[in-house]
C-alpha cells in the first residue's frame, strides 16, 4: 500500500468520523439554499413583418395547455361573430294568475348553450317574472340539455350523464330564483349586484318553486314563451374566459363542432410542424399538440379575424397590468415600467404530459411589436419556477429591444349579468343590468 493511498484513507476516515451536526452554529446561522437550475425552455419570436427574431426548438410539438383557448376563441369569433348573444327562453306550461302571484304549472327553460349564465343572470330572470306578476310556481323548474348555470371546470367536471347534469342545472336555477333558499354568499352577491346597478336591495327578486326540478330533453307544444334572456356579447364572454382561463369555454365550442373539427381547422391554417396538430379538448385540458411556431401563427390568425370585425386583441385576451386572472402570475410584467406592454394567454398543466407552463402573446417594445410563444415542458412540481423563467425571458426581449411600449387597456371586465338583457314577448321588459336589444 503506497504512502499517498494511506494518507488519503486517513483523511477520509477523519471526515467520516465527524458527525454532520457537530459543526458549531453561530446565532442566526442558516443553511445555504440550493439554487434551482433554470428549466429548459422552447420558444419562437417573430416581428410583426414575420422576421424571425429568436427561436429554439420552435417546431417541436408541445402541449399548449390553455393556450388552446385562443383557437377556440378564433373558431367562435368566425362562426358566430363578436356581437352574438346566446338566447335562453323561459316559458310557462300552465296559466298565470297575477292576483295570486301564481304560475299554476311548470316554468320551462330552453337553453341555447349560454356558456356564462350565473347567479346574477338568475336575478334578471326573477325580476322579469315578478314584473309579470309571478312570485310562486306551483309546478317544477324544467330544463333541457342546453341550459347550463354556474361552473363545471370543463371536461374535468362535466357530468357525462345528461339527465344528472340537467338535474344539477335545474337545482342551481331554483336555488338562485328563490330568495328563501339563498346562501349567505348568494345574498351578498345580490346586495353587490343591486348597489352596482343602482337598485334597491329589497324586495328581493324571488320566485318560490313548489314542485321541485326536472330535466326534459325534448320540447313540448303546450308552452307559452314568456320572455328571452340574452347573454352579454360573445367578445365579452371570450375575454372573461381567457382572462381567468376558465375551462368551461368548452361550452362555447359545443355549438360549433367537435375537437376533431378544430384540429382540422388549425391543420389547414397553420404552418406545418414535425408532428400533426392535435386538439383533444377545446379548453386545453388533456393531451393537445402544437409547436411554438404554430402557436405564433395561431395568434396572428386570431388577431386578423378580430380585426376584420373591428375588435382589438385587447378586447379578447388579457393585458398584463390591466386585467385580473392568470396574468397576475407574472408580477414583474404587470408592474411599471412593463405594465400594459403585453397582451397574452397563459397555459398550465400540473401533471399531464409531465406538466407544462406556456406563455404566448403580443409584446409591445420600443423597436416594435413582437409575437412570441415560450414554454417550459416537463414542469411538474416546478410551475412557479417555470413562470418566473418565462417572465425573465420576456423581460430579456424587452431589454434587448429598447424597453416596453404601453398599449391601451380595454374597459374593465364587466361583472356577470352586466350587458345581459331580458326581452319579453308579451310585456316589454328590460333587465336593469343591460339594455334590451334585438339581434
Amino acid at each position: 500500500m503506497t504512502s499517498k493511498f494511506l494518507l488519503a484513507l486517513l483523511v477520509s476516515a477523519a471526515f467520516a468520523a465527524v458527525p454532520v451536526h457537530a459543526a458549531p452554529k453561530s446565532a442566526g446561522h442558516r443553511p445555504a439554499r440550493r439554487v434551482a437550475a433554470a428549466p429548459e425552455m422552447v420558444w419562437y419570436v417573430e416581428s410583426v413583418d414575420g422576421t424571425v427574431i429568436d427561436a429554439r426548438l420552435e417546431d417541436q410539438a408541445i402541449n399548449p395547455a390553455s393556450v388552446v383557448k385562443i383557437a377556440t376563441s378564433w373558431w367562435a369569433l368566425e362562426k358566430l361573430g363578436p356581437d352574438h348573444r346566446f338566447t335562453t327562453r323561459f316559458a310557462a306550461r300552465g296559466t298565470i294568475d297575477p292576483s295570486r302571484g301564481l304560475l299554476k304549472g311548470d316554468l320551462v327553460v330552453h337553453g341555447e348553450g349560454d356558456p356564462d349564465f350565473q347567479t346574477e343572470n338568475a336575478f334578471l330572470v326573477a325580476q322579469a317574472l315578478n314584473r309579470l306578476g309571478v312570485r310562486r310556481v306551483s309546478g317544477s323548474v324544467v330544463v333541457d340539455g342546453t341550459f347550463w348555470m354556474g361552473w363545471e371546470n370543463g371536461s374535468q367536471g362535466t357530468n357525462p350523464d345528461p339527465a344528472k347534469r340537467g338535474a344539477l342545472m335545474a337545482t342551481r336555477l331554483r336555488q338562485a330564483l328563490d330568495g328563501r333558499r339563498w346562501s349567505r354568499a348568494t345574498r351578498q352577491t345580490w346586495y353587490a349586484y343591486a348597489v352596482k346597478n343602482g337598485m334597491q336591495r329589497s324586495p328581493l327578486p324571488s320566485i318560490e318553486v313548489m314542485g321541485g326540478t326536472r330535466f326534459e330533453p325534448a320540447r313540448r307544444n303546450d308552452e307559452i314563451v314568456l320572455f328571452e334572456h340574452r347573454s352579454k356579447p360573445l367578445a365579452e364572454t371570450l375575454r372573461r374566459f381567457n382572462a381567468f382561463s376558465n375551462n368551461d369555454i368548452e361550452r362555447v365550442a359545443a355549438s360549433l363542432g367537435s375537437p376533431d373539427d378544430l384540429s382540422v381547422l388549425l391543420a389547414d391554417r397553420l404552418v406545418s410542424g414535425v408532428d400533426p396538430v392535435r386538439i383533444q379538448t377545446a379548453s386545453g385540458l388533456g393531451e393537445n399538440r402544437l409547436s411554438p411556431r404554430q402557436i405564433v401563427a395561431m395568434l396572428r390568425g386570431f388577431r386578423s379575424a378580430a380585426s376584420r370585425y373591428g375588435v382589438e386583441i385587447e378586447q379578447l385576451l388579457p393585458v398584463a397590468g390591466c386585467d385580473p386572472g392568470t396574468m397576475s402570475s407574472f408580477p414583474r410584467l404587470s408592474s411599471p415600467p412593463f405594465a400594459t406592454s403585453l397582451v397574452a394567454k397563459t397555459g398550465t398543466l400540473t401533471s399531464t404530459d409531465g406538466g407544462i407552463a406556456v406563455l404566448a402573446g403580443f409584446l409591445n417594445t420600443a423597436q416594435g411589436e413582437v409575437v412570441f410563444c415560450v414554454a417550459v415542458p416537463h414542469a411538474a412540481g416546478r410551475i412557479r419556477l417555470a413562470r418566473h423563467t418565462e417572465e425573465s425571458f420576456v423581460l430579456g426581449l424587452l431589454n434587448r429591444r429598447g424597453g416596453a411600449a404601453p398599449r391601451t387597456c380595454a374597459p374593465a371586465l364587466p361583472s356577470p349579468g352586466v350587458n345581459a338583457a331580458i326581452v319579453a314577448t308579451a310585456v316589454a321588459s328590460t333587465g336593469s343590468a343591460g339594455a334590451s336589444s334585438q339581434r
